[in-house]
This record gives structure tokens, sequence and C-alpha cells, in this order.
């Protein structure tokens, strides 16, 4: 389908600036594998950065701030792209994760291999060739093997490589998940991540380097992992070897545990009721970590002495993959705000001054006209206090009134942060008010609320968003009977379950790739799809019913509301899922439009197809809303 396009007016700004306002070092403060990393002597930092067009490594002195190229071709094949950067402790060599560049749906198909670059001739060579995806890596203490978990052998074994030879040893060889593998610091032993079966149980097991029998750590219990242990991350051992760190559940937050070594009772490092993340420990023994309160994180230290200090603390703003110095003085730091892409930062320990090393913007007057939303909440129908986001368009005149729309993110657990949004950016410039609230399911606000549409999707969560509307509609400044609602992935998926289990609150619904029914996943090919739905639906043989009642394909005669279907191409039968509920609607002879856009997986999240996808979204909603 095409749309006829209108002309691009957005105060100041055009759609492909707003798009192209990309972070300076690496995709958002809280993208995987963007992590920062110190040479061993000081004279720099590593990051990533997509500045040169495709993701590369990037070195910053921290005393000028200038900023170097590292790497200069992982943009051709067989790279798109470079992740999960480190840092030989000799300062040798920097290595980092490559993919092969293809296309795929599937969170593991890629052939992900270790590369080494020399830092000096910056001679580069391939050091593993599983044809396979690696998840995670770590170096031995004296720069001479890596330790590393794949997918070699059709589940997640940790091997030990040998750099001299490039030889490996495979050190486990079990049907369960092992990842996220470290060294102690005297690099005698190895610990790393093992899930149970369902992705919720973690143990911690220490083995020897040689791959002799090991013993259990800790254990944690009831934390579910949908990325099969990259939420629970590496496991942290202390500079003397003595404990071992461990983000955990179990308080009723995302907090910090240690336990010694050998093993024993876990303790809380810091309590708090806020999530904790990017825990790093100094050389002196100082360990720093994030806090999430709201959308908003912090870092803090705690020191040896078991006091502590909030180093950096924005009003609004994400900080975090914290990182300190050699000299345990400074920590480098990325910083982002809803006005402006992710930047790597510098904080002085002592002073707490923090300087910006590097700039997203090519041009500040850019900044002024970027829209900083309000934080506010409201209660759902059943008192729940729901955060959000609100939006709103940069110019009005008195008496104005515009539609309002809801975005709902992805997950379902996962959150709105406080980051840049190209495409509420967008939307607003084009006459729409923006909501963005965080519904029971998301994560950042305890594991009760977390768990909270468990075996209910669709139905107590889209009570919130529907709460949302209500708040929207109480504003002086908003059209009360004109609504949208977007989202992808489950922000997809929501737009689905509104239209059919609430048919009259929405005059536009834009799902994209979403998903319409949940009883299809029972032959669903993604492993960690499978996962997800049997922890917050239950085992789909048990609970067809709940699987059932959560599928709004069910539901489609109930839709009054136009609907517009977007996803990318995709490869695998799940980017039929749109296609499936576009053909329930058209039996229904309901008023709905469904576009692929090509040379994409099955999200759209190329910047060329981005420029066509959002004004499509708003061609479709200005039709019936405005």
């Amino acid at each position: 389908m095409k749309f006829k396009r209108s002309e691009e007016d957005l105060g100041g700004l055009n759609l492909k600036q707003l798009l192209d306002l990309q972070p300076s070092a690496g995709t958002s403060v809280y993208a995987e594998g963007q992590g920062l990393k110190w040479l061993p002597d000081g004279s720099g930092i590593l990051f990533l950065s997509g500045m040169s067009g495709s993701s590369n490594i990037w070195l910053a002195e921290p005393e000028t701030g200038q900023i170097e190229q590292l790497t200069t071709d992982l943009g051709r094949q067989p790279f798109l792209s470079a992740s999960l950067i480190d840092c030989s402790p000799d300062g040798r060599w920097l290595s980092f994760t490559g993919d092969n560049g293809s296309c795929d749906d599937r969170e593991s198909s890629s052939h992900v291999e270790l590369w080494l670059q020399e830092t000096n001739s910056r001679k580069r060579r391939q050091i593993t060739s599983f044809g396979a995806n690696i998840s995670s890596y770590s170096w031995a203490p004296d720069s001479q093997s890596i330790v590393l978990s794949t997918n070699r052998f059709g589940h997640y074994d940790i091997f030990v490589v040998e750099l001299s030879t490039g030889h490996f040893k495979q050190l486990t060889n079990q049907n369960l998940y092992e990842v996220y593998p470290v060294f102690t610091p005297d690099g005698r032993n190895i610990v790393y991540v093992r899930l149970d079966e369902s992705w919720k149980d973690h143990e911690f097991i220490l083995k020897t380097v040689s791959g002799d029998e090991g013993h259990t750590v800790a254990k944690d219990t009831d934390f579910f992992d949908y990325l099969y242990g990259r939420r629970m991350g590496y496991p942290l051992i202390s500079p003397d070897g003595l404990r071992l760190l461990f983000r955990s559940h179990r308080s009723g937050w995302v907090n910090y545990w240690q336990v010694p070594i050998n093993g024993g009772e876990p303790e809380l490092v810091f309590p708090e009721n806020s999530d904790q993340s990017d825990a790093t420990f100094s050389p002196n023994g100082d360990l720093a970590f994030v806090s999430n309160s709201n959308g908003t994180t912090r870092i803090t230290i705690l020191y040896c002495d078991n006091t502590n200090r909030v180093l950096v603390k924005p009003k609004m703003g994400v900080v975090g993959k914290p990182c300190w110095s050699p000299d345990s003085r400074q920590l480098a730091y990325l910083s982002e705000s809803p006005i402006s892409p992710s930047d790597l930062w510098l904080v002085d320990v002592i002073t707490g001054k923090s300087r910006r090393l590097t700039s997203s913007f090519q041009s500040k007057a850019i900044k002024k006209y970027l829209v900083e939303p309000k934080k506010i909440s409201y209660q759902s129908k059943d008192k729940l206090e729901i955060s959000a986001y609100l939006y709103s368009p940069p110019k009005r005149e008195k008496g104005e009134r515009f539609p309002g729309m809801i975005l709902v993110h992805g997950g379902p657990t996962a959150q709105f942060w406080d980051t840049y949004q190209a495409d509420v950016q967008y939307f607003i410039r084009k006459g729409y008010v923006v909501l963005m609230p965080n519904i029971r399911g998301s994560t950042g606000y305890g594991k009760d609320f977390e768990d909270m549409n468990n075996h209910d999707w669709g139905h107590g969560d889209l009570q919130d968003v529907i709460a949302g509307v209500e708040y929207l509609k109480g504003l002086e400044y908003v059209d009360s009977s004109k609504m949208a609602i977007h989202g992808t992935s489950y922000g997809g998926c929501m737009s689905m379950s509104a239209v059919c289990f609430a048919p009259d609150v929405f005059q536009a619904a834009i799902p994209h790739a979403g998903y319409g029914d949940w009883l299809d996943f029972e032959d669903e090919q993604e492993l960690r799809h499978r996962q997800l739905l049997k922890y917050k639906l239950g085992d789909i043989k048990e609970h067809r019913d709940v699987y059932f009642h959560c599928s709004p394909i069910y539901k489609v005669a109930n839709v009054k509301t136009p609907v517009f279907l977007v996803h990318g191409e995709g490869r695998y039968p799940r980017s039929d899922a749109s296609l499936k509920f576009a053909r329930a609607l058209e039996r229904e002879y309901k008023i709905y439009e469904y576009k692929i856009y090509p040379n994409e997986c099955y999200y759209v999240i190329t910047v060329p197809n981005l420029q066509e996808m959002y004004p499509d979204i708003v061609d479709f909603m200005n039709r019936y809303l405005k």
C-alpha cells in the first residue's frame, strides 16, 4: 500500500534529522553489549559507536576528550556490527564479537565469532570458528586465554580458548544453558551461570580451568531470565577473590547479593527499593552500581568501609555502564536523556564533578527543538498507581485540541526509561499528545508489580492503558473523542487486544510486529518466546484456557476501530502473525490496512524504512482522527 505524502513541518526539525540523531557512544545506555573499557595504562577508554555508519570500536582520551576510531571496516562483510568489546589485561589486544551480517528473526541464529585486534599494529585475526553464537566471554588475568559461552553443540556450554594456538577445550556439556563465565582473580578457576530448564532458577558454579568437577557457590530462584542469562549477567567477583555478587529478586526488588566464594548464606549488599544493575569493582575494592527509580537512574559507590555516596544523579535521564579507571580515581559512564542521545562521560570520584567526552549533537541548535516529557502518574481501575511519560506538541494555540496516542512498550517485562525517543518527537510534531505508561508487568517497580499481569495478558494491563486514555481526556488540550494506540512487539499485541477487548476506546490502532493468537506458540520455533509464555501464562498444555482468554484474535468480531498492521518482512513463520490477524479482520469485514517493509527482520528498525513507516502511521491516524 502507498500513502500520499504531505509536506514535513516539524518545527525546526524533520524526520530524518530526528532519526539521524544517533548516540555517540553505544546505541543506548541500556543496550546489551554496549559496555565501556579502560586501557590498562589509563590512557584511553574503549567504547562502541555508530558514528561511522556501522558499529565500530572507538577510543576516547580521558584528559583531552579527543576520540579516535580504532576499527574502520566492520560495516563490510562478514560484519554488520561489533559488540561485546573488551581489552586484554596486558593491554595488547582489543577483543570483540562480530556477527555474520544476516537479517534473522531468531535470537541466536547468527554466526557470532570472537576477534582480536592488536592495539599497536591494529592487525586483526579471528580467534574462533564455531559457526555458532557466542553469548558472553571474559579474559584470563594472564591474557593468554579467553573463556566463553557458545551454542556450538546445540545448547550453551563453557569453553576455554588458548590464544596462542586457537585450540579450545569444552568445560561443560549439559542440556542446561551454561553462560556468562568469568575467571577468578588468580586465574585458576572459572565461575559461570547455569540456568534450569525453565530459565527461572540460577546456579553459580565454580570450576577449575582444567575442567575438573566444580561446586555450586550459590543458587537463586524465581528470577525469570528471558534472554537465557542476559538479565542476570556476569557473576561479579571481588578483587581479593573472596566474594561473589549476583542479582536477585529475593528482596522484592532486583538488588545485589553477596556470598563467600566457597559457599555460604547470601547477604544483601545494599538494600533499596530500586532495581540495581551494572555493578563493578574498582581495583581497590570499592563497588559502583546503577539504581533505577521510575525510569531515572543514578550511580552509587559503596566504599570498602561500608559508607556510600550517590556519585551521579540526573534530574531526568539515565546513566549506566560505569567503568573504573585503573587508578580508581575516575568512573567512565554513559548518559542519556529524552532530549539527548547517549554520550560518554567521566566523573571524578573525589570531587564528584562530571564532564562529557563525546557529543551526539553535530549542531547544538538541534537540541533546543527537542521536547522533554513530563513524568506523571494516574490510578488504574483497581487503584493501582501507574507511572507514565507525557509528551505534548511543542506549539499549542489557546483553545487548540489534539488527538491522543497511547504508546505501549514491548516485553511485556520491560519499561520506558528517560531515554531519547525519535518516534515520539516526530508524533508530537505532527500534532499528537503521546502518553507512554509503564503498565503492570513492567520492570522497575518491584517484583509484585512485574508479575501482576501473569495469566492475564491483554486484560488487567489493558485496564492500565484505558486509564491512561482517561487521563489524556482530562487534559484541556486533548480531543477526548480521538484516541490512537500504537506499540511494538508486546505493544503491538496490546494494540490488538485493545481493539478486540475494548472496542469503544480507540479510534485508530497501529500494531507493529504484534501477535494476536498465543495458541500459535505451541509450535513457535524460538525457545525464548516459548519460555516467556510458559512463565507468564503457564504451560500451554495445562492452561489452554488462559492462552485462549488472552488471545485477541478470537474476539475480532468485536472490532470497531480502523487497524493498520505493520511489520518487517522477516524470514520465519512468526512473520505471518500480523497477516493472520489481518485475515481475521478481513473475514469480519473490518476496516484495516496491512504493510510489510522489505529488508527487515520482523521488526522495522532501519532508518530508510522508519523514514517511510512513521509518516505512514501519521497519515493513517490523520485519516481517522483529524
